[in-house]
């Protein structure tokens, strides 16, 4: 059973799991108005949607000096403020240097906030880890499907004005860090934080788990990329709305069945072999069917990342000492979300040389096989999180 005060920082975790994702997916849903006031290029579109991930692959590192030097409750407040008042800055962005600027900014932010959320994890819930985890990731699936939701709603009320869209999304963010820097239990927190804050990159554990999380990013980032482009080339752009909701919208119930069930099934191999399997054999019918099936794929595949995603972030703060967890964390941020920056390149390079269309999807396989070649080498009975 939790306690009051443990039901308290399962609410933080929570609205700073939405925090995460809040403003990263805020510009997607006007981008098409920010092109055509900006006059951005098609290559402008993509640095700008690229940049929070390659930030979050480049600034985790530092996220985790950060932790070791002010504390974690601190680094999280910190990037909470960093990323919400970047975010609220891209609203004047009036040349494309300066949207540049404003959103690597934002995605520093991110960076720091996400080593945080595992290291406190194991501090503010150190009996309930996978169910902690479990918690933000579902804040995070939140944090993405809001503003995709809402802004749609929103901008009539506000002349279509996406300046103003990107601050309303902003003013979230601000409340969440306020809300952490009154009401965080600092003291648990604090009480388990060490010095060391670099990657011990030799670190056989390091690598195992970063190319875990690296291929379940991978998957995800990668079939949002290629799938629509995959329908509209084989002749079916009627299913392309359908097969994109079912894949973000399959990882909902995966989100809340491990609330549930995180914390018996986290320690043990078969999950994630599920996990990966099921991710295996829905890529497979993605590319050998075009009708109904290619949606129930869609969304088994999204369901599969989901679950892999939740029980991937739990790891770092179940198998390191305390004080290794921030760093850790770091470590296996840069790896995999390094990892999802290539892969899609990949699979586009795979397509341009053969031609044919479902090869983009190949990488994504690799990386299911990665992941079922991966699991049996973790020990999962590693340190206890209490």
């Amino acid at each position: 059973m939790l306690s009051i005060r443990q039901f308290g920082a399962v609410l933080l975790l929570w609205l700073c799991g939405v925090a995460l994702r809040l403003t990263v997916l805020a510009m997607p849903a006007v981008i098409a108005l920010v092109k055509t006031d900006l006059d951005l290029s098609a290559t402008a579109v993509g640095i700008v949607t690229g940049l929070p991930v390659a930030l979050f692959a480049i600034a985790a590192v530092p996220g985790s000096l950060l932790i070791s030097r002010v504390g974690a409750v601190s680094a999280l407040i910190s990037g909470l403020l960093i990323t919400a008042i970047a975010s609220a800055l891209r609203a004047l962005a009036s040349e494309t240097s300066v949207l540049y600027a404003t959103t690597t900014l934002m995605g520093f932010g991110v960076a720091i906030m996400q080593p945080a959320l595992p290291h406190l994890v194991r501090a503010w819930l150190p009996g309930h880890v996978g169910f902690g985890t479990a918690v933000y990731t579902n804040g995070l699936l939140a944090g993405e499907i809001l503003p995709v939701a809402l802004t749609a709603l929103i901008l009539p009320l506000i002349d279509d004005s996406w300046r103003l869209t990107l601050i309303l999304w902003s003013l979230p963010v601000m409340l969440i860090a306020l809300l952490v820097a009154a009401f965080a239990p600092r003291a648990q927190a604090q009480a388990a934080e060490r010095a060391r804050w670099w990657p011990e990159w030799t670190s056989g554990l390091l690598w195992r788990l970063g190319l875990i999380f690296g291929s379940v990013t991978s998957m995800y980032f990668t079939a949002n990329g290629f799938l629509p482009v995959y329908l509209a080339s084989i002749g079916h752009a009627d299913l392309i709305g359908g097969a994109l909701s079912a894949l973000n919208a399959g990882q909902i119930p995966a989100s809340f069945l491990l609330l549930f069930i995180a914390d018996r099934v986290v320690r043990r191999g078969w999950p994630y072999i599920f996990a990966g399997l099921g991710a295996l054999i829905s890529i497979l019918v993605l590319v050998t069917t075009t009708g109904s099936e290619l949606i129930v794929a869609s969304a088994v595949l999204g369901f599969c990342c989901g679950a892999i995603l939740i029980l991937a972030l739990a790891l770092p703060p179940l198998l390191c000492a305390p004080g290794d967890v921030a760093r850790t964390s770091a470590g296996v941020f840069t790896l995999s979300y390094g990892f999802a920056v290539i892969v899609p390149i990949v699979s586009g390079a795979l397509w341009d040389r053969t031609g044919i269309p479902a090869s983009a999807f190949i990488p994504l396989g690799a990386c299911a096989l990665m992941l079922l070649a991966l699991t049996p080498k973790i020990n999962f009975h590693g340190p206890r999180a209490h």
